[in-house]
C-alpha cells in the first residue's frame, strides 16, 4: 500500500533534508536507494520521504542510514527520535494562517537549541518583547495581515518565549541590540516603553542570558547587515543562522565553515557593544523619565 501523505511539519521536513543529505554524500540515487530498502519501495517514495509528504518509521530509519554508510550511535539515535516525533506539530500549528514556514522553522529551532545568539537593530527580539510592546510593533508593521489576525500574531510572539524560562536545561542565550531601540516612543501608550525596558533588565538578570546594548557612537560592526540570529543545537544537527533583511527573513544551515563565519561576525559584534552590566546602567539611564 502507498505510503499516505503526511503532514510536512517542521520536525519531518529537517528529517527529510538530513536524509537528503546523506544519500547525497552517498552517491545513491533515488532508485537505487529504493532498491537497497526493498521492494514495497520505489524513487518517488524516497523523494516524498525526503520532501516532507511521506512518513518513514524509526527502523527504517536506521536502515536508510546504514545503506549511507551512517553508522554513528549518537546520529543514528537522533535520528530515529526525529523519525518517531516527526507527526508532532508544534503549538504555534493552531494559529493558522500567521505563522509562515521560516518563522515556523525558527520557533521549532529556538525550542531544542541549546545555544542562541541574536543581533537586533531595526526592532527588539520577539523573545524580549513584553505583549503591549508586541501589539504596538504588529499594528505598525504588520500591514499585510489582517487587523482581526494581529492578537494571534502576539499570542505566537509571547507562546516563544516559555523556551527562556523552560525548567530543564534553557538555552544559553546572548542578546545584543541597538541602543535605539531603547528610544522608542510610544506617545498614545507612554507607559508602554518603560514596561519593556523593565522588561529587559529582568531578563538580563537571567543566569543563562547575556544582554548587551550596541551604544549610538559604535564604530563599523557586521551587524549592520541586518538582524542576525544564530542557534545551535547538540551534535549532529547543524547550527541554523537567521538573517533578516529588508523586511525578508532566510534560514540557512550550511557547512561548519560558513556557521563558522557567522559566528566570528557575532563575536565582533558583542566586542562592539557594552559589557552586561553598563548595558543595564545604559537602559536605566533610558528610563529615566517615563512614566
Amino acid at each position: 500500500m502507498p505510503n499516505k501523505r503526511a503532514i510536512p511539519t517542521a520536525r519531518r521536513r529537517r528529517l527529510g533534508k538530513e536524509l537528503r543529505k546523506y544519500r547525497n554524500e552517498a552517491k545513491l540515487s533515488l532508485d537505487h536507494m529504493a532498491g537497497l530498502m526493498g521492494a514495497k519501495w520505489d524513487g518517488p517514495k524516497v523523494s516524498r520521504i525526503e520532501n516532507a509528504t511521506a512518513r518513514i518509521h524509526g527502523l527504517d530509519t536506521t536502515r536508510f542510514l546504514a545503506h549511507c554508510g551512517v553508522t554513528d550511535p549518537e546520529i543514528v539515535t537522533e535520528m530515529e527520535i526525529l523519525a518517531r516525533n516527526a507527526g508532532k506539530t508544534g503549538w504555534w500549528s493552531t494559529y493558522d494562517g500567521i505563522v509562515p514556514k521560516p518563522l515556523e522553522v525558527l520557533i521549532d529551532a529556538e525550542e531544542e537549541a541549546l545555544v542562541m545568539r541574536h543581533y537586533y537593530a531595526t526592532v527588539l527580539p520577539g523573545l524580549l518583547q513584553t505583549g503591549a510592546y508586541a501589539r504596538e510593533i504588529t499594528t505598525a508593521t504588520a500591514t499585510r495581515i489582517p487587523k482581526e489576525r494581529h492578537p494571534g500574531i502576539v499570542d505566537v510572539r509571547m507562546g516563544r518565549q516559555a523556551v527562556l524560562t523552560r525548567p530543564n536545561n534553557p538555552p544559553e542565550c546572548m542578546f545584543v541590540i541597538h541602543e535605539a531601540l531603547l528610544m522608542q516612543k510610544f506617545t498614545p501608550h507612554p507607559t508602554v516603553m518603560r514596561e519593556q525596558l523593565l522588561r529587559l533588565i529582568d531578563v538580563s538578570e537571567l543566569p543563562h542570558v547575556n544582554l548587551q546594548v550596541m551604544p549610538l557612537d559604535a564604530g563599523p560592526h557586521p551587524g549592520a547587515e541586518g538582524n542576525l540570529s544564530i542557534l545551535k543545537y547538540p551534535r549532529p544537527w547543524p547550527t541554523l543562522v537567521s538573517i533578516e533583511a529588508g523586511g525578508e527573513s532566510r534560514q540557512l544551515e550550511g557547512s561548519d565553515a560558513e556557521s563558522e563565519r557567522f559566528l566570528k561576525n557575532f563575536e565582533l559584534i558583542m566586542a562592539a557593544a557594552l559589557p552586561a552590566d553598563r548595558s543595564r546602567d545604559l537602559i536605566r539611564h533610558h528610563m529615566k523619565g517615563l512614566k
